[in-house]
């Protein structure tokens, strides 16, 4: 019926509300019954349980009053507490003033009264903002404005106020687990006091080491407020100026010091006279800069800058010596200057001389072109020219030495063939030297086999190295390479030559090896080698070693292949020992190979001592040559139809009633006529494709692409005997097959 959890005194007032109707219902005995022994069993009943309520009543009553004196003395022990505090203290339970100490009341003893129990945390805020002892009412408006807003975005707040008679409290406002509020008021006045002497303090020896900076400094320095008036400067100042005491004194107004120095004639006129306008300027700028020349004979640079709180600092330096120093660099200058100017005049006149002089070298270079181009053209015709009657001369010579054959001439005619052969050798070096040297315009890089070059050379030689009683070997080679391919047979002809005239007894052996993308061809003898001395000048024209014989040629060989190797872009090098022989070697760029190396001219030919049982067309419009070979060829056993030009040839085919089985023609013929266009026309003539070899001293490429395009073989001058007949047997038994098998 009791909860015993329930405060004292709500448990002992329903005991008493108990116990009332417990002795009500004892009064009412007409309601208990008749009988005597139930009305005495209820009494004892009724008494047992009042005897029981008033033992629970005196015990509960004994708890209650120690539970009051336990309140009271906690009330007494807390409030001596809060008494007991160095602050303010004030807690509110739910929003309302629950219980504060003495100083929290007595902070301003105007809103003393107002700080009741019940009391809001709002209502006590708007109360600090109504007192008269805030000493920034302002301020401490704006702080008890947000604080009554409440904490932003947390549960403390603190700010500070400052109170008449410089208090200072710092009020900070809490917020409990269970939402209770609690305002705590810290005194910081000492803080506050002791902060603002320490700042002062400090202010004071910033103060005392900016002067002392100040005046050990070079510089003249003196600070202005923003009024205009002195607050700090050092001695410098004054004394680079020229200033009395007085005028440099805190509160000495800027422009003070500008009319005494512009009316004491301390600086020149011209420099102050715009000072009026300096403090505007200044202002309008934000700093100012002059030049000032003082009367003791000092240069001075003025320079004043403002400083953020609107005032100025104004700074003067001696720049007497650097004054001087740029004027006399200035004069420096203008002395070099007109130096400079005077150079530049002779500069101009060697330049106009320079003018002329590489007009003049343009001219002499205009005239040594037109001299190279004539010499060019004379070398082209020179070519053929002297190649002609070197060509019949040839010619001549093998028809007499078969003529001799056998008899007492023999070897007469032999020695004429080698002397007229040395005189040969070196005509065709002096042409090919002279057809380097404009600029390599004479060669024409191909792309063909080297095997056949190989092959060529060796054949060509092969009779010379027999009668020294050596061994010419060549290695099968079936490499395709782009080159001049007139030029590398000449260069390979050059060391196959030497080769074997500086060996006495041995070998002589022609390969080729691969190496990368290139191919290297070489040449091995077993002759007289060469010295490391002599490797690096022997391709050095009219140059031979010293171990050398006397008459061995005029060292234009290995000249020649030089010159074609550098303009080929060829590498070429030599390794040689004295006494064991020597190694050529010409690195040359590969080109793709093709399916198959073409055998060399005249390759699988008759003997020679066959009878050539053809008709020959020879067109040349040289006698000499075409009496030579007219000769030759009926030597052979040919017949043989001279004709000198295009005309003539047709005249003659005409009145045969045939074609020729071959035709064999000059390239240069008289009138602008020419070996193609014989060959052409008698073509036309004989309605027949008649085998043609034409020979020329040309070695442009432009006639090779014509002749490979019309089907002529071209041989060149001079004509080697020993391969013409070959290469007619060739043609013709070529021709014959491809008769044959269009008959077929």
């Amino acid at each position: 019926m009791i909860d015993r959890d329930a405060p004292p005194e709500e448990q002992i007032a329903r005991q008493a509300r108990i116990i009332d109707a417990l002795i009500r219902r004892a009064s009412r005995q007409h309601e208990v019954g008749d009988s005597p022994y139930a009305l005495f069993q209820s009494a004892v009943a009724l008494q047992g349980q009042v005897w029981a309520k008033t033992r629970d009543l005196e015990r509960t009553s004994t708890e209650l009053e120690l539970a009051r004196v336990d309140r009271e003395q906690t009330q007494r022990r807390l409030s001596e507490a809060l008494d007991a505090l160095e602050g303010g203290f004030a807690l509110f339970n739910e929003g309302r003033l629950e219980v504060c100490n003495d100083l929290f009341k007595s902070i301003l003893p105007d809103i003393s009264a107002r700080i009741l129990p019940g009391l809001t945390v709002e209502d006590y805020f708007r109360a600090l903002q109504a007192s008269r002892h805030l000493a920034d009412p302002e301020k401490a408006c704006r702080e008890l404005a947000q604080a009554i807003r409440g904490p932003a975005g947390g549960a403390s707040m603190t700010f500070v106020l400052e109170f008449e008679n410089d208090r200072w409290f710092q009020i900070s406002q809490q917020r409990t687990r269970t939402g209770n509020i609690i305002l705590l008021q810290t005194e910081i006045t000492d803080i506050v006091r002791k902060n603002r002497l320490e700042k002062d303090l400090l202010i004071d020896m910033q103060a005392h080491y900016l002067q002392a900076a100040f005046d050990h400094m070079t510089l003249g320095l003196c600070t202005f407020s923003r009024a205009g008036e002195v607050t700090i400067r050092n001695a410098r100042f004054r004394e680079l100026l020229g200033l009395p005491y007085t005028l440099v004194q805190a509160g000495v107004e800027f422009s003070a010091i500008l009319r005494y120095v512009r009316d004491n004639r301390l600086v020149a006129a011209d420099d102050m006279a715009d000072a009026d306008r300096w403090p505007a300027d200044l202002r309008r700028d934000g700093r100012l800069r002059k030049r000032l020349h003082h009367a003791s004979g000092r240069v001075l640079d003025l320079h004043v800058h403002l400083l953020p709180d609107r005032g100025f600092l104004a700074d003067i330096a001696d720049v007497t010596l650097e004054s001087q120093a740029t004027e006399l660099l200035e004069e420096r200058v203008r002395e070099r200057t007109r130096e400079l100017t005077e150079a530049n005049r002779r500069l101009r006149e060697q330049h106009d001389d320079q003018m002329r002089v590489e007009e003049q070298l343009r001219l002499a270079k205009a005239e040594v072109e037109a001299a190279m181009s004539s010499k060019t053209r004379f070398l082209a015709a020179a070519s053929h020219d002297l190649l002609q009657p070197v060509n019949a001369a040839k010619l001549l010579i093998a028809t007499l030495s078969e003529m001799a054959e056998g008899t007492a001439m023999a070897a007469l005619v032999d020695r004429l063939a080698g002397s007229f052969g040395s005189m040969e050798s070196l005509l065709q070096a002096l042409l090919d030297l002279s057809r380097l040297e404009s600029t390599g315009s004479a060669l024409s890089p191909t792309e063909f086999c080297l095997g056949t070059v190989m092959r060529s050379v060796a054949e060509d030689q092969a009779m010379v190295a027999a009668e020294k009683g050596l061994r010419l070997d060549v290695v099968p080679c079936t490499a395709w390479v782009r080159s001049d391919r007139q030029y590398l047979t000449r260069s390979l002809q050059n060391l196959v030559v030497n080769a074997i005239q500086y060996t006495e007894s041995g070998r002589v052996l022609v390969g080729c090896r691969r190496r990368g993308d290139k191919v290297v061809l070489e040449v091995w003898d077993t002759g007289i080698g060469i010295s490391r001395k002599d490797q690096a000048r022997i391709f050095e024209e009219f140059t031979r070693a010293d171990n050398v014989p006397p008459g061995s040629g005029m060292g234009l060989g290995l000249s020649i292949v030089e010159r074609t190797c550098r303009h080929l872009g060829h590498r070429l090098a030599v390794r040689s020992k004295p006494g064991r022989g020597s190694v050529f070697s010409i690195e040359i760029e590969t080109a793709p190979t093709r399916p198959d190396c073409p055998a060399p001219d005249g390759a699988g030919a008759g003997s020679d001592r066959d009878d050539l049982d053809l008709i020959v067309l020879v067109v040349e419009n040289d006698a000499e040559v075409l009496f030579a070979t007219s000769r030759k060829l009926e030597s052979w056993g040919a017949g043989v139809l001279a004709a000198a030009s295009t005309d003539e040839a047709v005249r003659l085919v005409e009145e045969l009633g045939m074609a020729p089985d071959v035709i064999l023609a000059d390239y240069q013929l008289d009138a602008g006529d020419n070996g193609l266009k014989t060959i052409r026309a008698l073509r036309r003539t004989t309605g027949a494709h008649v085998p043609a070899i034409m020979i020329t001293a040309d070695r442009g490429e432009t006639l090779d692409r014509a002749a490979e395009r019309e089907d002529v073989t071209l041989v060149r001058k001079p004509v080697q005997p020993a391969r013409l007949r070959p290469l007619i047997d060739w043609k013709t038994r070529a021709a014959s097959r491809a008769s044959d098998e269009s008959i077929a």
